[in-house]
């Protein structure tokens, strides 16, 4: 199927919505399109929409955990919202769900980090 990676910034908070599966195949995408606009934004947090995310490996998992720790070797928060149930477990069982928040919605991420859309 492929990925899409979209990105959207709202004030100091880069929203990267991302739509099909993310493995192998497309994590080097991700990987440098979300590293690219952290470097050259201005962004201090991210917000990761997987509302359209059919499927995440261990690749994936890969990418969210290097971007978390660029992000917050910045001194910012990243956090995660509309996962689907086997992507949550996915970051349950890696572990990832104990340093991530993770909410329901964009809007819900955006008000958690303090940023109004």
């Amino acid at each position: 199927m492929g990925l899409q990676v979209e990105l959207e910034q709202h004030r100091n908070v880069l929203v990267v919505r991302l739509k099909g599966e993310l493995d192998h195949h497309t994590a080097d995408i991700v990987r440098f399109k979300m590293e690219d606009a952290i470097l050259r934004g201005r962004c201090d947090h991210v917000v990761l929409s997987l509302k359209e995310l059919q499927f995440m490996d261990s690749s994936g998992l890969g990418v969210v955990l290097g971007r978390y720790k660029l992000v917050k070797s910045r001194g910012g928060k990243m956090v995660v919202c509309d996962a689907h149930a086997s992507v949550k477990r996915l970051f349950e069982l890696s572990g990832l769900y104990k340093i991530l928040s993770f909410y329901d919605t964009e809007r819900s991420a955006l008000a958690g980090l303090e940023v109004v859309s």
